[in-house]
């Protein structure tokens, strides 16, 4: 049975540096993309990871410094990865927990937009490890009987999980599974969907696994002294618990995904405390009118009613003084009894 491809499906897999996505690099990507007429295109790119490689990763991938040391910087490799993948969905061995974060990292570091919220992705060890619990090696022996030729290189491993996939399906498309609730179904089928379904039963928010969804769709913490929490029941409670995780060492992915969720229950902060704001009390009415004494305009008395006069009963400065007479010294004389 052949898969039932509606859009292309993207096999992939990282050569890197280690297993830290907030820290490690890209030093292989291989792209073998599958079409929906049965065409594949194949891509494969070494990449300066702009630090050394640890000996024991070299060990593994066979890689090491100077293989690599006149090749681009994945940031100027990055659209054209993104191009060649265009919209097809992702799969690949492990992916989910390391292949797809890892990818992603490097992406936002480049500044390229590459969309996953509209992808399906299929881990082909989440297949194998529920259904026969075995590695990529023993996978490609069990299901397609050959060994892998040139194993850990990007490309050996990528067409190896490729063919370990098809065979599943074929092997499973009948086989019934049981998960740990009891719940019995036929997951393996042809379909990307499906596939996609049954390879990511923990549900990630944010693929390196420090988040998951719950069964009602709620992110939760899925690490440390919080786990199994809901991340608006942790900001509600530790809202510091944020910015501890954006300024620690989390994937870049990580990060926003968090802010997603921050900015969304923030929201919901302020329109709470926008509707038990008290209502404010009503503006008291305004004063009446002041009497306008503006351009010299007469004043009236607020009794009378009748212009103030402001020169009654004073004398004006300029008055002259009379002179003393006889008159004069004749009162102060009898007034005083001196002359």
């Amino acid at each position: 049975m052949k898969l039932n491809l509606k859009r292309p499906l993207a096999f992939f897999d990282l050569e890197t540096t280690g297993t830290n996505i907030g820290t490690d690099r890209i030093v292989e990507i291989s792209v073998i993309k599958m079409n929906p007429d049965g065409s594949e295109e194949v891509m494969t790119w070494r990449v300066n990871p702009g630090i050394a490689i640890p000996l024991e990763s070299s060990l593994v991938h066979g890689i090491y410094d100077e293989h690599v040391q006149d090749e681009k910087r994945f940031q100027e490799l990055a659209n054209s990865v993104a191009e060649f993948i265009g919209e097809a969905d992702l799969a690949g061995y492990n992916s989910n927990k390391f292949d797809i974060p890892m990818l992603m990292e490097e992406f936002l570091r480049a500044g390229v937009v590459f969309d996953l919220e509209n992808r399906f992705f299929v881990d082909v060890q989440n297949i194998f490890h529920q259904m026969e619990q075995r590695t990529l090696k023993a996978a490609y022996k069990f299901y397609c009987d050959k060994d892998i030729i040139n194993a850990h290189s990007a490309e050996a491993d990528t067409r190896a999980t490729m063919e370990v996939l098809i065979a599943q399906v074929e092997r499973y498309v009948d086989t019934e599974f049981e998960d740990k609730k009891g719940n019995r179904s036929k997951p393996v089928t042809g379909d990307i969907e499906d596939l996609h379904k049954f390879t990511n039963l923990s549900r990630p928010v944010d693929f390196a696994g420090r988040m998951v969804y719950d069964e009602e769709g709620h992110e939760t913490i899925n690490f440390g002294k919080h786990k199994g929490r809901r991340v608006e029941d942790v900001l509600n409670a530790e809202p510091s618990y944020y910015s501890w995780m954006m300024q620690g060492d989390f994937p870049l992915y990580t990060k926003r995904k968090l802010e997603e969720v921050y900015k969304r229950w923030n929201a919901k902060k302020n329109a709470e405390r926008q509707a038990n704001k008290p209502a404010q009390p009503a503006a008291p009415k305004p004063d009446a009118p002041r009497p306008n004494f503006a351009n010299n305009a007469p004043r009236t008395s607020p009794q009378i009613n009748k212009p103030y006069n402001n020169n009654q009963n004073f004398k004006k400065k300029d008055e002259p003084a009379k002179p003393v007479d006889n008159d004069m010294l004749a009162a102060l004389k009898n007034k005083f009894g001196k002359a």
